[in-house]
């Protein structure tokens, strides 16, 4: 239920009836814009009766909330969330693009690649320390070496980073130095490592899973949210389905409904979803039309030789290429490319 108060509304009312909700046992979810102020109330509603709510002269009016995300919900916080990072901006009206490597191999690869996609326009790098394979004989990544490469290059670029974190362990040991902590898809549903990402105060990348309903992704949402951790994207990167050309099926139509329905910013993987380096720069495009707030693209410089993905992965001059159109597209859309 959210109770949204009229602009002439003191202080001094709101903080009584909030006093009086918290006595029934409610928990209260503040939400104010430049247009509004209003509260949410997380309980079991049905004992209040919403006339009386009503019936005090400084409240507006009183609405029902029937989705299970609470703090996730449009309907809690119409005005969209921006978060900010080193000055890059995602949501909101802002647009950003994170790129580099699948996985972190070498000093040299990482920092050559990040030089490149920061002068092409990208905001953040991302690049994988710790890697989630299907198979265990794959390449895992190179773990903390892996992440002080990446260091290094965010030294050298003055990009923000962007990076898987796999477990509870990892979390505690490394949220501290990386910028943005990536949740990927096979976590999505990982709950207990979900509240521990609650707790910390960085922004956290959630990738819907795989066989995730738009539902399901925002209700993990709601686990970082509910923990006090405000700052989270969420990220579009392909479903499983029965077609094979593609690596997954992007499902754009994601992007408008999760646009709807929560005040998050939400960016497309095309990289993952296609799992093609020629699908990129078409799928891209689409998901800025379709209102995305951001992107995330794979970039190597020796894809044919890259330990990991590098048949979806784009060189550096073809991001460069991409860029430039993605760039138009973004004024298109009335966004600020940053």
């Amino acid at each position: 239920m959210i109770v949204v108060f009229k602009k002439d509304a003191t202080l001094t009312e709101i903080e009584a009836l909030k006093a009086t909700l918290v006595e029934k046992g409610f928990h209260i979810h503040e939400s104010q814009g430049e247009n509004h102020y209003l509260i949410g109330l997380v309980g079991d509603t049905s004992v209040i009766d919403p006339g009386n709510l009503r019936a005090h002269r400084f409240v507006e009016k009183v609405v029902y909330v029937q989705e299970p995300y609470k703090k996730a919900n449009r309907r809690f916080n119409p005005d969209d969330l921006v978060i900010d990072v080193m000055g890059h901006k995602i949501g909101g009206g802002y647009f950003s693009v994170i790129a580099g490597p699948c996985s972190v191999e070498g000093e040299n690869q990482v920092t050559e690649i990040a030089k490149s996609v920061k002068a092409s326009g990208a905001g953040f790098l991302r690049g994988g320390a710790f890697k989630p394979r299907t198979s265990p004989y794959s390449f895992q990544g190179m773990g903390s070496e892996g992440l002080e490469l990446l260091l290094k290059a965010k030294q050298v670029s003055g990009l923000p980073i962007v990076t898987e974190i796999m477990s509870i362990g990892q979390l505690e040991k490394y949220h501290d130095i990386i910028d943005v902590v990536q949740i990927g898809a096979r976590n999505m549903q990982n709950f207990d490592l979900l509240k521990e990402a609650g707790k910390i105060r960085k922004p956290v990348l959630l990738k819907r899973g795989m066989s995730a309903t738009i539902q399901e992704l925002l209700m993990s949402a709601e686990y970082i949210l509910a923990g006090g951790n405000e700052q989270v994207i969420l990220c579009e990167r392909g479903i499983r389905s029965f077609e094979k050309e593609t690596r997954n099926l992007l499902d754009l139509s994601a992007i408008p409904v999760l646009k709807s329905k929560t005040h998050l910013p939400v960016i497309v993987d095309p990289s993952h979803s296609t799992g093609l380096w020629t699908l990129v720069e078409p799928m891209s495009k689409a998901a800025v039309a379709a209102g995305a707030d951001g992107l995330m693209i794979e970039v190597h410089n020796d894809p044919d030789n890259a330990l990991c993905d590098g048949d979806q992965s784009v060189k550096p001059e073809k991001f460069e290429a991409i860029m430039r159109i993605i760039e138009q597209y973004v004024k298109m859309e009335n966004k600020i490319l940053n």
